[in-house]
Formats: C-alpha cells, structure tokens, sequence
C-alpha cells in the first residue's frame, strides 16, 4: 500500500527534528520501492495559540506491507522516541508530528485513524509538499487532483516559503 506522510516540527532544531523522523522511518522501512520526499516548507503555525513557533513541514509517500494501523502505531513509536509527549494539547507545539495523509484509495472513519486525512484538502502546508510529489493524486473523497485543490485553496495561511539547507536540498529526492 502506498501511504503519504505529513512531517512537521516546531520546537528546538526542527530541521534536524525531521532529518531524525526521516532517518527512524528509513531504518525500518523495507517497502518494494524508494520512498520520495517533498521540499521542506516554512509554514505559519495554523489552529495553534497565538505566537506559536512557525512550522517546518514536508511530505513523503512510502509503500509498505503494514496496515495503516500498524503504520500509525509506528509514527507514534518515532514521535514518542524523538520527544514528543503521547499526552499533549492539541496543536500544542511539538518536534515532530507525523501524520498519515493518505493510504492508496482506502477510505478510513474510526475513533483512531481517519483516512483521507480530514483536514489536508484545506491546509496549505499539507497540499503544497503533496503537490510537490503527487500533483496529480486524487484522494479517494475528492474530485479534484492535489495540485488543483491547491490552486482553488481559498486560505488565510501565509505563503510557504521553500527551506534550502544541506539536508533537504534536492527535489523529490528518496529518503532512503
């Protein structure tokens, strides 16, 4: 199954703090195929406390024998061992949040995983790394494509600004 996964950190060293979400999900994942990643995006913090630390955020799709619940369990694993609290505030500030965005055209509503992600067709610092690797996607509960729904977003986001560092650097570039 090919999953995409939003990366975002806004606490400490947040470039390091997604290298370090990057290099946890490379020594375990064994998929058919190189997993690819976007650009990294600085991003306003959205839904959080007034002067919340803006975001660094960016996407990858991997494919991977694991269930999405399986997968899930496993991000927590990486946001719990790279410091981030299992008890939290919601959109509280964290170093890393890792979040299932999609799972091929499965369609998931439970108490403890929604797929499609609810929210990325309304977000810009979701869309805009999407777009960056899956322009023409279309989710399983959209009728538009990625890089269209990114065209129409009517947002109050500030524009993303394109992070360039040794680390991320090159476009779409595998993380394994």
């Amino acid at each position: 199954m090919k999953y995409g996964i939003g990366l975002g950190s806004n606490l400490g060293d947040r470039l390091q703090n997604l290298q370090q979400a990057l290099t946890a999900l490379r020594n375990w994942h064994k998929g058919p195929s190189r997993p690819i990643r976007s650009s990294t995006y600085l991003t306003q913090a959205v839904d959080c406390q007034q002067g919340t630390p803006d975001f660094y955020n960016m996407a990858i799709e991997l494919e991977s024998d694991l269930s999405p619940l399986d997968l899930l369990f496993r991000l927590r694993e990486i946001e719990s061992q790279l410091g981030r609290p299992s008890q939290r505030q919601r959109n509280a500030s964290r170093s890393i949040d890792l979040d299932i965005l999609y799972a091929d055209d499965l369609i998931c509503q439970d108490q403890t995983l929604t797929l499609p992600h609810p929210r990325l067709h309304l977000r810009r610092f979701v869309l805009q790394p999407l777009a960056d690797i899956r322009p023409d996607l279309i989710l399983p509960d959209q009728q538009k494509n990625i890089s269209t729904l990114l065209a129409e977003l009517d947002s109050e986001e500030g524009p993303l600004q394109k992070v360039v560092c040794d680390l991320f650097d090159k476009h779409p570039e595998p993380v394994c």
